[in-house]
């Protein structure tokens, strides 16, 4: 088991968090989605998986959900 942290941005929501959860609990191997929503903000996403997931899968879930995985550095 790995838990990754992934930072996104346009969350203000539960609304928002349940959208991103069933996303990312769609891919492959995903056990556990966790948020700690910043409002507006950019929020903390856990995703706890039997292996590392791949980010572009990653992004495309939070893309799907109707939001935007943070760029690191950015």
């Amino acid at each position: 088991m790995t838990t990754t942290t992934y930072a996104v941005n346009g969350m203000t929501c539960g609304h928002c968090t349940a959208a991103v959860t069933e996303e990312l609990g769609k891919l492959p191997g995903v056990q556990e989605v966790k948020i700690d929503l910043n409002a507006g903000g950019t929020s903390a996403v856990h995703v706890t998986s039997e292996s590392a997931l791949a980010e572009a899968a990653v992004r495309e879930a939070v893309d799907e959900a109707g939001y935007e995985l943070a760029t690191p550095g950015a």
